[in-house]
């Protein structure tokens, strides 16, 4: 793997990884939700869930479910194919900040995207499909990083 061949990519890994948190940070802005930690910035009073899941616009819970999709689906990939970037993904308190995260967004987008009323059934049925693979893949992300970060040091 690339890894093996260019060791300085774990650097790389290393200075990205405050970026892919940062993702997930943005969700929960955009979803009014504030995650403990996330953000040393006070946010504004004026700011305060003004939005969220439930009274957004369609697209932008569309967009908002979409990216999640794709960010959880990429994650998972990457953290299968190559377990050992899990210690640098712990360095940064993954396992935390997405479990704070899965805590946060995912029960608010589930109750939005139940409670929403749609003009075409097939809008919902797309969106109940991708939350929950997203679910899925972050459960799964979750593993890996907990199996190659606590279980197999013990096994070894």
């Amino acid at each position: 793997n690339i890894f093996t061949q260019q060791p300085s990519y774990f650097s790389d890994l290393d200075e990205t990884l405050p970026t892919v948190l940062q993702v997930f940070n943005n969700i929960l802005h955009k979803c009014g939700l504030q995650c403990e930690g996330a953000s040393a910035e006070p946010q504004k009073l004026e700011e305060r869930a003004s939005v969220t899941p439930g009274n957004m616009p369609l697209q932008e819970l569309k967009d908002i479910v979409l990216y999640l999709c794709d960010t959880c689906t990429t994650l998972w990939a990457f953290l299968d194919v190559f377990p050992l970037a899990c210690q640098t993904f712990q360095k940064h308190e993954f396992c935390y900040r997405l479990a704070s995260f899965y805590e946060l967004a995912i029960p608010e987008l589930e109750s939005a995207i139940k409670k929403r009323h749609y003009e075409d059934n097939s809008v919902f049925a797309d969106l109940w499909r991708r939350i929950s693979h997203s679910r899925k893949k972050m459960m799964e992300a979750f593993h890996i990083l907990i199996n190659q970060v606590c279980l197999q040091p013990i096994l070894e």
